[in-house]
């Protein structure tokens, strides 16, 4: 009878606990979906709040836990580095992604932060290698969940981007998907598969991309903001998709429409365990980084936006039931204001010519050392790496100090070395620290510019790619049942997206992770009522005598 007691007070017990926590264990919640905004600055939200109608961002600013004060707590705010931050909960100290591309010297060229010789593409993209996760030094968000439920979980990452796919779809991820640019056209990598879903193929073959061209994109007002007509590329020649659709709302439409089928196909949210999926939308860098973001194109992206995700939510309403889904949404990184803008307010800003930029710091180095040499291999402002053939008898350390050095005599007003972040030798200020978690030891000898406020590389259009707030600031934003909502003015960082996602979920965050779980907006969790054997009802014998 005791016996029979416990067991029946632990059932009990079990079944309160169920009921009162979230667990990834038991697919609760069922889904969790991260919205990611390529290049979408924290002032945004603010600036068009009273403009955006119910559904869309309003789910998160009114009905969810919206951090206000998120920044980047590093200085190399690019895509790639981005994506992995938010997902590994760690910068590029721990997850090791130091840019978009880097130079590769054993390899004597330029290598992306996906990249990847051993597998190749599938689904198009011609004789182009593949991509992986395999530059990563911290698994994923994704890949705890993995862990955790012995594969059980579903983890999927599509994105316009290869890396803003891969890199959240981390090691284990069941599937990653973007487009090949010149046809539209959902490719992946041999990493994942070896050939497409059929559903992915059947997508492809229906021509979905075609019915976007040829459109004339309006705001609420029927001015005219862009366009779809083919047109010819910045080579001569004819412009793909990502370059004549992705800088317009068009893009995010056709991203939702394959999220809506990657959902449906594959089942997400009815599993035994919980389903990750990560959405980056890329219209926005594609755009910001022409127009700036202070313009009627940029306004128009974000309303066109707010109307897409009240769609893509109903959608989720309808086929989850949004008490299943948990979503998260946040941005890679923010922007610098248009130069030519900036400007006329009398700020310090200023188009920077990389090519001549190049060129004097050449010249510096070549009257330094006496003899005329490609001294810069690769230059993406306001990052450089070094040519070390060009450094013969030098030692890397005294060659990146003599390269910042020059680099500061033209363009910066400041730098940080590979050799001086890799021994740690960073000032104790708030600039060191952005500095420091902005190492990797990937790829060859390199020095980090800190640019001037204000100024960008490139003669036209704006950039990111500064440890300053206007690049470090983005949205972080959480709804769910587990989320109290309201809007929190205690700091936050985009590290802290997925530690405090595996916390509710009850698994390890990700290994290098250095996030805080956001407590201060989790809803107030109703505790297991602990009910003892005495007083459980007392069973009656069964006829034989035995205890039941």
């Amino acid at each position: 009878m005791k016996f029979s007691r416990l067991i029946s007070a632990a059932l009990l017990f079990a079944l309160v606990a169920t009921e009162a926590f979230s667990s990834a264990y038991n697919a609760r919640p069922r889904l969790v979906v991260i919205i990611v905004i390529d290049q979408f600055r924290g002032d945004y939200l603010e600036r068009y709040r009273d403009q955006f109608a119910e559904g869309g961002f309003r789910l998160f600013l009114d009905h969810g836990a919206y951090f206000s004060d998120c920044n980047y707590d590093y200085a190399n705010t690019r895509t790639a580095p981005g994506h992995a931050t938010l997902i590994t909960g760690s910068y590029s100290s721990g997850h090791g992604i130091v840019a978009n591309e880097w130079w590769e010297p054993a390899k004597k060229k330029r290598v992306t932060s996906v990249e990847d010789d051993t597998t190749k593409l599938v689904g198009g993209g011609g004789d182009e290698p593949g991509a992986s996760p395999h530059n990563l030094t911290s698994d994923t968000l994704g890949d705890e969940m993995k862990l955790a439920t012995g594969g059980k979980a579903r983890v999927f990452g599509i994105s316009l981007k290869d890396r803003a796919a891969v890199l959240p779809a981390g090691f284990s991820g069941d599937g990653a998907y973007w487009i090949d640019h010149q046809s539209g056209d959902w490719i992946t990598s041999t990493y994942y598969r070896q050939d497409l879903p059929e559903w992915v193929t059947k997508f492809n073959a229906s021509h979905r991309a075609q019915k976007y061209l040829n459109k004339e994109w309006k705001d609420s007002e029927g001015n005219v903001l862009g366009s779809t007509v083919p047109r010819t590329g910045k080579d001569g020649l004819v412009a793909g998709f990502y370059e004549v659709v992705g800088s317009t709302p068009f893009a995010n439409d056709y991203q939702f429409e394959f999220a809506k089928e990657l959902v449906l196909y594959e089942k997400l949210g009815a599993g035994a365990a919980t389903d990750l999926l990560v959405v980056s939308l890329s219209a926005n860098d594609i755009l910001g980084h022409r127009v700036g973001p202070d313009t009627p194109q940029m306004r128009g992206m974000a309303l066109e936006l707010d109307r897409q995700l009240a769609d893509f939510f109903g959608f989720l309403g309808h086929q989850v039931g949004m008490a299943n889904v948990w979503m998260a949404l946040s941005a890679d990184h923010g922007i610098a204001p248009l130069p030519d803008f900036a400007k006329t307010l009398r700020l310090p800003a200023a188009n920077l010519d990389s090519k001549g930029l190049k060129e004097n710091i050449n010249s510096i180095l070549s009257k330094k050392y006496g003899r005329k040499a490609e001294y810069v291999r690769d230059f993406d402002f306001p990052m450089l790496w070094l040519n070390e053939e060009a450094f013969t008898g030098v030692k890397e350390s005294d060659a990146e100090t003599e390269m910042g050095e020059a680099m500061k005599q033209v363009a910066v007003s400041s730098y940080f070395t590979k050799s001086q972040l890799a021994r740690g030798e960073i000032p104790n200020t708030e600039m060191g620290r952005r500095y420091g978690h902005s190492y990797s030891p990937a790829g060859g000898w390199y020095v980090m510019g800190v640019p001037r406020e204000f100024q960008v590389g490139g003669q036209k259009g704006t950039d990111h790619a500064s440890p300053f707030s206007y690049d470090t600031h983005v949205p972080l934003a959480f709804y769910g049942l587990a989320f109290q909502s309201g809007i929190y003015r205690t700091h936050a960082e985009p590290v802290d997206l997925a530690v405090t996602l595996a916390s509710l979920l009850g698994i390890n965050p990700p290994a290098q992770a250095t996030g805080r779980v956001l407590t201060e907006a989790l809803a107030a969790t109703r505790q297991p009522v602990k009910i003892s054997p005495a007083q459980l009802p007392a069973r009656t014998p069964s006829p034989s005598g035995a205890p039941q």
